[in-house]
């Protein structure tokens, strides 16, 4: 099976849900109908730069190139790649979008911030906020085996339901540096940035990209393979650029490569830059250990810092260096 990845989709467009299959229909139940009904109202879809062209043709033909949800007080988040136009051969972030929310309503938006290391961006309404019901964060993680859905404008088509499941909730991906939730669904180009609901309606992700896995001739994508930036690192991106700032996130500056111990695989510093370098972390030191969290691989190590810490805060890392292990205490850097 190929695992060719796949980002050149349309608009820059790259992932998200359009599959109904066995698992959405235990979801779609008498209790969850009400927080269904919620998140496809506060889902909206983005409208493509080639929609004005249309309109001054009078061509009367929705062109969609993603997907967002209305959070509350106007607030529309989305990925941010799916925002990013060609100008010139750089990639730019639309300053300005036109979204559509499911009452066929076009309401326009302007940039609030974008986080590349998330994949996220935040615009906010600058009209028409109060017509749209608000969508929170929720409070639990979802497990592997969950049920999740997701709503959006898969091929530039929706609002449209998928269903499924969380596969691998801790997985990772070269198109964002943080933790990502693999899904059990099929996903489509068009909705980037829609969001990714638990039966309650409560946002648990937002959609990033796929894996492609199928070849076929045309703009548009689809897989088996989806992905999605978790709730609480989304959360915690769309707080700060809410407030104006750029979330701050953990460098401790190590390379890691996969070493093997006797029978196990372990990790060891292949590279070794600023903060571990200042604090004597020394290249071929194999990771223990961070602040008494034993380290196996290289996402748990990354997803550690990410989560569980800050900018300057001083870690224990626990190491193996020839035959005997020491405990060196590295305060954080910035990414």
């Amino acid at each position: 099976m190929s695992s060719v990845w796949n980002r050149a989709l349309a608009a820059g467009c790259v992932a998200v849900v359009v599959s109904m299959g066995e698992v959405g229909a235990g979801m779609a139940s008498a209790e969850t109908a009400s927080g269904i009904e919620l998140a496809k109202r506060a889902t909206v879809g983005l409208f493509s730069p080639e929609h004005e062209t249309f309109k001054q043709t009078g061509k009367g033909h929705f062109v969609m190139q993603a997907s967002g949800i209305h959070l509350h007080d106007g607030y529309i988040v989305t990925a941010h790649h799916a925002v990013e136009r060609d100008d010139r051969g750089k990639r730019l972030v639309q300053e300005e979008i036109r979204v559509l929310t499911a009452d066929l309503e076009e309401l326009p938006a302007k940039l609030v911030g974008v986080s590349a290391f998330l994949d996220i961006a935040v615009y906010r309404l600058t009209d028409g906020a109060d017509r749209l019901p608000n969508v929170g964060f929720a409070e639990r993680e979802p497990q592997a085996g969950d049920a999740v859905l997701t709503i959006g404008y898969p091929l530039g088509w929706g609002p449209a339901f998928g269903f499924g499941r969380i596969g691998n909730p801790n997985t990772f991906l070269p198109t964002a540096e943080g933790r990502l939730m693999q899904l059990a669904l099929a996903a489509c180009s068009g909705n980037s940035g829609g969001g990714l609901f638990n039966e309650q309606g409560e946002l648990v992700g937002v959609m990033h990209a796929i894996i492609e896995t199928d070849k076929e001739e045309g703009p548009g994508r689809c897989s088996q393979f989806a992905f999605a930036v978790p709730g609480p690192l989304a959360h915690r991106v769309v707080t700060a650029l809410i407030r104006g700032e750029q979330p701050a996130f953990s460098r401790l500056g190590i390379g890691l490569t996969a070493v093997q111990m006797g029978t196990r695989w372990r990790v060891a510093a292949s590279e070794v830059m600023g903060p571990a370098r200042d604090a004597g972390i020394q290249k071929g030191d194999v990771i223990l250990a961070i602040d008494e969290t034993e380290i196996t691989a290289g996402a748990q190590l990354k997803n550690y810092l990410i989560e569980r810490t800050t900018p300057g805060q001083k870690v224990a890392v626990k190491v193996l260096r020839g035959q005997k292990e020491q405990t060196i205490v590295v305060t954080l850097g910035r990414s």
